[in-house]
Formats: structure tokens, C-alpha cells, sequence
């Protein structure tokens, strides 16, 4: 029996579509591939991520070819890494016949941490996505988000108490539009300055006392957790443009207290 002739099975995605109305963002989500990530050590970390990967569709075509997606995430190399990034996008856009393009790349990234009193070493994961856009006229633009788990506590709970004061785990998240290269373990470090207290992997005891009590002499409020990451992310010239949020789930209430603040430098 010999192999269907591709050529006589109709392109329906290729088709033309009458309703006049262009896809702002049409592709694939969820899709996991190998990536490979070089960290400030001089290391790389090989690791899995999730992609999200579109095309902008013109109103005169039907669909874009879903399948050309699975096929530039496995063609060539095994494993993506930061440098194949950019190309990937623009061979996404070239092969899809697309004036514009977006990717996602989501992945667990780890980072050694000493405890800050015994010394003991630990990993500690963040979530870090990489997002690449193509505009019109080709334009390439690339921003890195970074998740920093880390501890605030309430300065009102500290003020109004006889003793102890409610903390809380934090989520603080950072999207920064980068003007040059920055590394991921420097934005992580910003962050956890501006905590009441940065988070650990493993502690002993002398550090569960060291970190409890510096929480207790650092309290922070949402409001003060942007603000103080906003400031220091104003003073960084490789960062052009950026959104740093705050979630704290509160341990004394069944909500989150949240805030926001979106800049371009």
C-alpha cells in the first residue's frame, strides 16, 4: 500500500475566511520540552519547562498549522536553551507565515542558598518564565518573570500587640522588560532584601531564630513590599520597563492582601 500523496488532502487552515476579523494571538498552551538555563556560577541547570507559543493570524486565513509549533520545539537541538530563544521566535513567525509572535517558557529554576547562621546549603526553587515577543516590523522584545517566595510580617499586628506579631508567606512577582542581559539569581536577591525575611530551603535551629526574629525587626505591609522592590528595580539602567506584585496569604484572615505597581522607565 503506498504512503497518502500529501499533496491531495486539502489545506483547510489555508483556506479563506470571509468574516474579515484578524486572531490577535492563536497557538498551542501546556506543551513541555527539555531547556537548558546557564546560571551566574558559570553552571547550567537542565530542567523542564512549560510553553505557550501564538501567532498573530491574519482575518483572511481560516487557521494557523498547529502542528508547526510541536515541530520548531523539536527540531533541531534537544534541549532549548536561553541563546536558541530568539531564533526559535522568529523561526515560529517565518514558518507560520505571521507578521507577529509570542512564547512563553515557564520552568522550576533552583538556587543554592546558605542558611544565614550554621551555613548549611539547600536548594531553593523559584518559578521563572521567559516571555519573547515579535511586533510588527519584526521587533524583538524579551521579558523575564521571576516569582521570590519570601516572609513579611504585619507592622499593625507588631504595634497593637502585647506580644508577637502574625507573618505570613509572600509571594512577590517581578516582570522586568530587559534592556541588557540580567541574571536571574540578581533579581531573586533584590527581592529578598526588600522581605522582612528571605526564605530558606533547609534551617537549623540557630538560624529558625535568627530569621524569626529578624522578620519581627523588619515588618512590612503589601504597600511597603512594592514599593521597596519598585525602588530599587527604578535604579537598575538594565531594566527598562516592569511590574512588581505582592501577594501575601494572610494567616489570620481567609484572604490575600495584594498590590501592584507597573512602571516604564
Amino acid at each position: 500500500m503506498s504512503p497518502t500523496d500529501s499533496s491531495a488532502i486539502p489545506d483547510v487552515q489555508n483556506s479563506q475566511d470571509a468574516r474579515q476579523i484578524a486572531i490577535d494571538k492563536v497557538g498551542i498552551k501546556a506543551i513541555r520540552h527539555p531547556v537548558t538555563v546557564s546560571d551566574r556560577s558559570g553552571g547550567v541547570q537542565h530542567t523542564i519547562a512549560m510553553f505557550n507559543m501564538y501567532v498573530g493570524l491574519p482575518h483572511n486565513f481560516k487557521g494557523t498549522h498547529m502542528s508547526r509549533f510541536v515541530e520548531i520545539l523539536n527540531g533541531g537541538e534537544r534541549e532549548i536553551s536561553v541563546e536558541s530563544f530568539e531564533p526559535m521566535l522568529r523561526e515560529m513567525v517565518q514558518r507560520l507565515e505571521a507578521e507577529t509572535g509570542h512564547v512563553e517558557m515557564t520552568f522550576p529554576y533552583f538556587i543554592n542558598k546558605a542558611a544565614p547562621i550554621s551555613g548549611v546549603h539547600s536548594l531553593m526553587d523559584y518559578d521563572v518564565t521567559f516571555i519573547g515577543e515579535i511586533t510588527e516590523g519584526g521587533v524583538y522584545s524579551f521579558r523575564m518573570k521571576i516569582v521570590v517566595p519570601v516572609t513579611s510580617l504585619c507592622p499593625c499586628s507588631k504595634k497593637i500587640s502585647d506580644y508577637g506579631a502574625h507573618n505570613q508567606r509572600s509571594h512577590v512577582t517581578v516582570t522586568a522588560h530587559l534592556r541588557e542581559h540580567v541574571w536571574i539569581e540578581e533579581i531573586v536577591e533584590q527581592v529578598e532584601a526588600q522581605a522582612s525575611c528571605e526564605l530558606y530551603g533547609l534551617l537549623k535551629r540557630p538560624d529558625e531564630k535568627h530569621v524569626t526574629e529578624r522578620a519581627y525587626d523588619n515588618p512590612k505591609f503589601v504597600e511597603d513590599m512594592v514599593r521597596d522592590v519598585a525602588g530599587v528595580l527604578d535604579r537598575e539602567p538594565r531594566i527598562g520597563a516592569y511590574v512588581v506584585e505582592s501577594e501575601n496569604f494572610e494567616s489570620i484572615h481567609n484572604h490575600s492582601a495584594y498590590a501592584l505597581i507597573e512602571r516604564q522607565k
